[in-house]
């Protein structure tokens, strides 16, 4: 199992993008949470299966019809960071 951390950047906050990754995640059988951060980025936090991290990786480039995505960095996740149950949007 591997986790991974993404800051996103763009139109990304107020429409609905962290529901989307939340759903996307969920539906990848990933762990973890999307969260809005300060100056408009959001942060997704996602663990499991490497295979299912690199679709939802991609996925954020993209991300739900009303954003406009421009720009995803990876981050390193924190040694022996739990996400807890599920996927939450927070």
């Amino acid at each position: 199992m591997s986790a991974r951390r993404w800051l996103i950047s763009g139109r990304v906050q107020g429409v609905a993008f962290r529901a989307h990754a939340q759903a996307r995640a969920l539906a990848l059988g990933l762990g973890g949470y999307a969260r809005n951060l300060p100056a408009g980025r959001v942060e997704v936090f996602a663990q499991g299966d490497d295979a299912a991290l690199d679709q939802l990786a991609q996925w954020l480039w993209q991300g739900p019809p009303a954003a406009r995505v421009e720009a995803v960095h990876e981050a390193p996740a924190a040694e022996g960071e739990a996400p807890g149950i599920g996927f939450g949007v927070r």
